[in-house]
């Protein structure tokens, strides 16, 4: 993968410049994290598809304050697609990042091909007792977050690089990345989606179960839904495979079509 950066906005490309004939995905991290949530995607998938992560404002490398809405980081992320030029565009989200490309297809559906949800919903309400954590004791919560992000079946040093990101993440940037999910709910309109869309859920999710998923496939038309076991929340880490596998296997479905 290689580094860049565009109007202080991180990402990691798996080749570079982007082929302008080959479809796009844009991969946007959970709260609190960075680019590396995605990257065996960004390098596994490099040879088909143009593959960018990116580093959402104030996380990873990326300049500027984080937000706190998911209107904000979405206009964040078009103005990053427009300044460096992306087209055939499928941008893949995780969790907020989800929340993210659930807004995009909403509201930008002109300029998408697809979009891929991973271990999110439509509605993200987020407990107190998280943001309680964050405010007094942030290497707590990056503790607490060891035991519910991943599946009990998911090896340790598979999570750490991704925890340590999260670590060095300033906490009023992950406590505004929660208060951005909490205030998230596009449940009344999930029904305009217009677009062709994957869904990945975990069986062992504990922070965005299941349950989310099946109300997504239930009502964005013609949703294709992909369920992977022994995984939990941040699934691209702990079953690249899988993840590649239905991403691809989705694209190439989408061009037959």
């Amino acid at each position: 993968m290689e580094k860049h950066s565009s109007d202080g906005i991180c990402f990691a490309a798996g080749n570079w410049p982007v082929d302008p004939t080959r479809t796009t995905l844009l991969f946007i991290h959970g709260s609190g994290e960075t680019a590396l949530l995605w990257e065996n995607q960004v390098a596994a998938l490099a040879a088909d598809y143009n593959t960018i992560a990116l580093d959402l404002p104030g996380h990873g490398d990326s300049v500027g304050p984080g937000l706190d809405t998911i209107a904000g980081y979405t206009a964040a992320v078009i103005g990053f697609v427009d300044k460096i030029g992306l087209a055939n565009l499928v941008p893949c989200g995780l969790s907020i990042g989800g929340a993210i490309v659930q807004q995009t297809l909403l509201d930008y559906a002109d300029r998408l091909l697809a979009g891929v949800l991973v271990s999110t919903g439509a509605r993200l309400r987020v407990m107190p007792q998280i943001f309680e954590t964050i405010e007094k004791d942030y290497q707590q919560f990056v503790a607490l977050s060891r035991l519910f992000a991943a599946s009990p079946k998911t090896p340790a040093a598979l999570l750490e690089p991704l925890l340590q990101a999260t670590a060095q993440c300033n906490p009023q940037v992950t406590a505004g990345d929660f208060r951005a999910c909490d205030r998230f709910d596009v449940m009344a309109r999930l029904g305009e989606i217009a677009r062709p869309v994957l869904i990945i859920s975990a069986d062992d999710d504990q922070l965005t179960p299941p349950k989310y998923s099946d109300f997504m496939e239930k009502n964005i038309p013609g949703a294709v839904r992909c369920r992977i076991a022994e995984a939990g929340h941040v699934v691209p880490v702990e079953q690249p495979e899988a993840v590649n596998r239905a991403i691809r296997g989705f694209l190439e479905n989408i061009v037959r079509g």
